[in-house]
C-alpha cells in the first residue's frame, strides 16, 4: 500500500507541530521518517493511527482518503510500549492476536513460528514481568505484525536491543518488506536507516526539508567525485543545523 501525505498542517494552541506538509511513502518499500526531537514525528504517526486528524490537508491510503477501516491493514510498533507484566506471555500474545482478527488456532500457529524464530520459545508460559526488557520488545514486535499488515509503522523499533537482536530484527523488516508490506520507520539511528531504508524524509520544525531515496541523497552530498560518500548521521547534522540558521 503507498501512503501520501497531502498538505497536512497540525496545531495544538499557539504551536505548529506540521506545517504544510507533503510526502509519500512507495509501498513495498522501507521508508525512513527522520528529525530531531519535536520535529513532528510522532504527530505525523498518529496522524496515520488516527488518534488524532489534521487541521488541513489529508493523507491517501493507495489514493483513497484514510478511512476507520484502514487502520486494520496498519501495525503500529510505538516507543512507548507496554504489556500486561503479571499475564502470560503466550496467553497475552494469542490475546493481542484475536483483537486484530485472528482465530486462538490459527494465532496460536503463527505466534510459535514466530516466537522460534526470535528464540523465546522457552519463554511462553512466563509472566511478561519475568523478561528482560529487549526480551519484551521482542514480543511487541511479533504481536505488531503477526496480523501481517499491508503497513507496518515502527517507532525507535531497536531501543534497548543488543547488536545481535537488533541485527535479527533488522532482517526480519526487510523479509517483511519483500512480503510486500509498505513499512515506516521512525528512528535516530542513522546506521539503522543506511541498511534497512530505501527512501527517507527529513523534517525539522514540522516541514520537510529532504527527501529522496537514500543512495541518491548520499550522490547528491557529496563533496566531489573523489570524495567518499557521506554518512546519513552527517547529511542530518548538516541539514538540521542549515535550516535552523536560515532567518
Amino acid at each position: 500500500m503507498k501512503i501520501e501525505v497531502v498538505n497536512v498542517t497540525k496545531r495544538f494552541a499557539e504551536h505548529i507541530a506540521l506545517n504544510n506538509l507533503s510526502l509519500a511513502v512507495p509501498e513495498q518499500s522501507v521508508y525512513g521518517l527522520l528529525g530531531p526531537n519535536g520535529a513532528g514525528k510522532t504527530t505525523l504517526i498518529r496522524i496515520l493511527n488516527q488518534i488524532t486528524g489534521p487541521d488541513s490537508g489529508q493523507v491517501l491510503i493507495d489514493g483513497e482518503p484514510l478511512k476507520p477501516q484502514h487502520v486494520e491493514r496498519i501495525g503500529y510498533l510505538p516507543e512507548e510500549r507496554g504489556l500486561y507484566k503479571k499475564m502470560k506471555v503466550g496467553e497475552q500474545a494469542i490475546y493481542l492476536a484475536q483483537l486484530k482478527g485472528i482465530g486462538k488456532a490459527e494465532a496460536t500457529k503463527r505466534l510459535k513460528q514466530w516466537f522460534e524464530k526470535f528464540e523465546i520459545g522457552e519463554w511462553w508460559n512466563k509472566t511478561v514481568e519475568e523478561l528482560s526488557k529487549g526480551m519484551q520488545q521482542k514480543v511487541q514486535f511479533i504481536t505488531t505484525v503477526i496480523h501481517e499488515p499491508d503497513i507496518l509503522i515502527f517507532d525507535e523499533p531497536f531501543s534497548g536491543f543488543d547488536p545481535i537482536n537488533a541485527n535479527l530484527l533488522k532482517e526480519s523488516i526487510l523479509e517483511l518488506r519483500d512480503k510486500g508490506a509498505t513499512i515506516l520507520l521512525s528512528t535516530h539511528n542513522m546506521n539503522s536507516v543506511e541498511e534497512l531504508c530505501d527512501s527517507i524524509s527529513l523534517i525539522n520544525k514540522g516541514e520537510k526539508i529532504l527527501e529522496g531515496k537514500v543512495d541518491e541523497i548520499k550522490a547528491q552530498h557529496r563533496t566531489n567525485d573523489e570524495a567518499p560518500l557521506p554518512s546519513m548521521n552527517d547529511i542530518f547534522i548538516q541539514e538540521v543545523q542549515s535550516k535552523n540558521t536560515q532567518p
